[in-house]
């Protein structure tokens, strides 16, 4: 397979179909963007390096927050993009990039709104709040996982006349003296290389997290880290770029997670520890406060002896978490162990009874333990437990972009026809793993992939006018 690379001058092939617009990528952002690209009536074609578009976002809950759409109106939520992007900015510390904060959340809800015109039924999630949000703004379909958003994303462009072409590894940008990309080539799983001619072309190929070269270099504490995400995200973006002279930002960011099942590889929701959940690790204490969130749970979890935790929360938990289909596939593949009593689940953990007696007893009504979590409630037994460790997903760095999402070259101007989202471009996470506040990733996806068809749709009309 080759590697990613840009190529001066016309492709190899006189006969190659021209497109309009080419978007690397069919996942959340790329679907997204095809479908207001059709919307608009601009042609487009999406290349897709699997025999099915999943990536990412079938890998994820599936859970898109967004601000002000319809749906959150029809529920009665008080919301808006000022609060929302106020909450990222929380959630980094005010090191966002501001100018795409804005962007995404003012685009969130009209995103999510186009998105249910071609019928995807979003409800708002209901029960509890993630870390850093201030409101339900968390959109789901109503089998809650990111394949069936997935599904639902391919059967709506499936319905139009975009075209995905699966099986197809874009590697050539083919450029030409004023860096305009003026075609893109594909690789064909029998190594054959195939061309389309482009207008323009849209990055919406994800992140770095499945390159274990880039992993080491950018995100060297996650090096050796299980890596839960799509092995597609190769960090072709960031070749291309480089090549290109683009800016990258933010490259220090990712969402990790603190509570992948071991050795099952299943996600577990953070549900679980909202509503009461704690981590307690071989020692039998606890050793974060939980509710900053669960990308940088998963260092503390990595940090902790053999870079394991237990997930423990009670039976008003459980019958929330069986609300979520991922948590229902792990206690389907024995994820999911009971103990009737403390020395029960001491044995488990493999921890001195006393000790964790010690730290049960310390989560009680208005109890703020050490490290300054609250609680509202007490444990009961039975108890019940997942061995967890801390995983990688996919990472928030990668090209720099405008809140046009037009890809940036290093002293600022734009890439004549160059477009990245989602994955491929910089996020809203700042540059570290607790900037991530839950839901940027499909955040940058769908309001990403919305925002650089409309970019398309802008330059389209002012060429005509």
């Amino acid at each position: 397979m080759s590697a990613p690379i840009v190529k001066h001058g016309l492709p190899p092939a006189d006969d190659a179909p021209h497109v309009s617009v080419v978007i690397v990528g069919a996942g959340a952002c790329g679907l997204t963007a095809a479908l207001a690209l059709q919307d608009a009536g601009i042609d487009c074609v999406l290349l897709e390096r699997d025999a099915v578009p999943s990536g990412s976002t079938a890998l994820s809950s599936g859970f898109i927050p967004a601000a002000g759409s319809a749906a959150q109106r029809a529920a009665g939520i008080d919301d808006s993009p000022e609060r929302f992007a106020a909450d990222i900015f929380g959630k980094t510390e005010g090191t966002a990039a501001a100018h795409l904060v804005r962007a995404y959340s003012e685009a969130s809800g009209a995103a999510i709104d186009a998105l249910a015109r071609h019928g995807l039924a979003f409800e708002i999630l209901d029960g509890f709040l993630y870390p850093g949000h201030t409101a339900r703004r968390m959109h789901s379909l109503p089998e809650r996982t990111g394949a069936a958003l997935m599904a639902a994303l391919e059967r709506a462009v499936a319905a139009t006349d975009a075209a995905i072409l699966t099986r197809m590894l874009a590697r050539e940008l083919w450029v030409d003296e004023n860096q305009r990309i003026v075609a893109v080539g594909g690789e064909r799983p029998d190594g054959v290389m195939e061309y389309l001619r482009c207008d323009t072309v849209l990055l919406a190929c994800n992140g770095f997290g499945g390159s274990p070269e880039l992993r080491a270099a950018l995100l060297p504490e996650m090096a050796e880290a299980v890596y839960g995400g799509h092995e597609g995200n190769d960090g072709s973006a960031l070749l291309w770029g480089r090549q290109l002279g683009a800016a990258q930002a933010d490259l220090g960011g990712y969402q990790g997670h603190g509570s992948w099942a071991s050795p099952h590889g299943i996600l577990i929701t953070w549900a679980v520890i909202m509503d009461g959940g704690v981590q307690i690790n071989r020692t039998g204490r606890r050793f974060h406060d939980e509710t900053h969130g669960y990308s940088e749970a998963a260092v503390h979890v990595l940090a902790q002896p053999d870079g394991i935790a237990w997930t423990v929360f009670d039976a008003q938990t459980l019958a929330l978490a069986r609300t979520f289909p991922d948590f229902c596939e792990a206690e389907s593949a024995g994820a999911i162990k009971t103990a009737t009593d403390i020395d029960a689940l001491a044995a488990l953990i493999g921890c001195d009874a006393a000790t964790l007696r010690g730290t049960l007893d310390g989560i009680a009504p208005d109890v703020t333990a050490p490290d300054g979590r609250r609680f509202t409630r007490s444990l009961a037994a039975p108890w019940y437990a997942i061995k967890v460790t801390g995983a990688l997903f996919h990472t928030q760095g990668g090209l720099d972009i405008d809140a046009q999402c037009r890809v940036l070259r290093e002293d600022g101007t734009a890439l004549p026809n160059l477009l990245a989202a989602g994955g491929a471009a910089r996020g809203v996470s700042g540059n570290a793993v607790w900037g991530y506040l839950s839901g940027n990733g499909l955040l940058s996806a769908v309001a990403g992939g919305h925002i650089a068809a409309h970019t398309v749709i802008s330059q389209r009309t002012l060429a005509i006018n």
